[in-house]
């Protein structure tokens, strides 16, 4: 994606904050804590904190929680939600953090909005030797029939090849840490996947993609058309029809380790 593609997707949250808050999905906490497993320590940057979903996974594991929030919106929202962590102004690739500052960068839907030429080497300069950089994504299970049917009727601003379990592993290590940036400050990355259902009914299934980025920045008709194909869908399909239902997801996690001066040197 072109920078400026790039910056109209990720300012697109804004005004879709307080919905954003409600109806996005929390992280699986076995995710979090594979995700945390290496780090040298318990100082945690969340980048691109949003309105506060991953902020509040890792406060409840007891993390030393400082976050990092671009948008003015939704970090109003975060800090209304979290009030006790440390909620700053900031982007990935200007962190507002002292050199070796944190032990670990986690990045919950996010790292896909990172230019990582440029974040790659901030997020190594906040980190501690050794600490830890991870993305984290709640992906669908297209592998069940009825949620890869969802993904052809909504269209790919709504459930993306990087949103779906057949392609998550493929499509977000090219992207984000083969090359650039990013390459020459970390260690190969781990891949790793955790069950992580979600309960929704058929109305607020079709509010949260309704945040995503993809249908936010659609001209006002096509994304009324593009929510109104998914909710036909889901009224008339039986098993997401009535009442609430499991919709069938996981937490995704790639992880990386900062180099140290030693290892770059190499």
């Amino acid at each position: 994606m072109e920078d400026g593609e790039r910056q109209r997707y990720r300012s697109s949250f804004g005004p879709a904050a307080v919905a954003y808050a409600e109806h996005r999905p929390d992280y699986a906490e076995a995710a979090l804590r594979w995700a945390l497993d290496l780090a040298p320590g318990p100082r945690v940057l969340d980048l691109g904190a949003g309105t506060g979903k991953l902020t509040e996974g890792l406060v409840a594991l007891g993390a030393a929680v400082t976050a990092v929030e671009p948008d003015p919106a939704m970090l109003a929202q975060l800090r209304h939600a979290i009030p006790t962590v440390n909620a700053l102004a900031g982007n990935a690739e200007t962190i507002p953090l002292p050199d070796a500052s944190v032990d670990a960068v986690l990045a919950g839907n996010a790292m896909h909005w990172f230019d990582m030429d440029v974040a790659g080497p901030e997020i190594a300069r906040v980190l501690a030797p050794d600490g830890i950089l991870a993305g984290l994504w709640n992906i669908f299970d297209n592998r069940i029939e009825w949620v890869a049917e969802l993904a052809r009727v909504g269209g790919n601003q709504t459930i993306g090849s990087r949103d779906m379990v057949t392609n998550w592993h493929f499509e977000t290590a090219r992207l984000h840490l083969a090359n650039g940036g990013a390459s020459a400050h970390f260690d190969s990355s781990e891949q790793a996947v955790f069950q992580h259902g979600q309960r929704r009914t058929a109305g607020t299934l079709v509010a949260t993609f309704a945040t995503k980025a993809g249908v936010l920045v659609m001209p006002e008709q096509e994304r009324d058309a593009v929510l109104q194909r998914i909710r036909e869908f889901l009224v008339g399909n039986p098993e997401t029809a009535t009442g609430e239902f499991t919709v069938p997801m996981l937490t995704a996690v790639l992880r990386v380790r900062r180099m140290n001066t030693i290892d770059r040197r190499s």
